[in-house]
């Protein structure tokens, strides 16, 4: 079952939806308003920014290969 994120096109306000199936159309209104104009919001999940990532061929912490 997917998490989609929505914003709403009254308000603006964002907000998760669970969603159990991708079949059956359920109407999503906006939590804060109850308005039905509501669209699919871009997430930002799994985004890192690339900051906070190991650089390749780096060796330090890595037990895998090492002698």
């Amino acid at each position: 079952m997917p998490i989609y994120e929505y914003q709403c096109e009254e308000c603006a306000e964002r907000f998760e939806k669970l969603v159990r199936s991708s079949t059956k159309q359920e109407e999503i209104t906006c939590p804060k308003c109850g308005s039905g104009l509501v669209r699919k919001a871009l997430s930002v999940f799994g985004f890192t920014g690339g900051s906070k990532t190991s650089s390749a061929g780096s060796s330090a912490g890595n037990s895998c290969g090492s002698t």
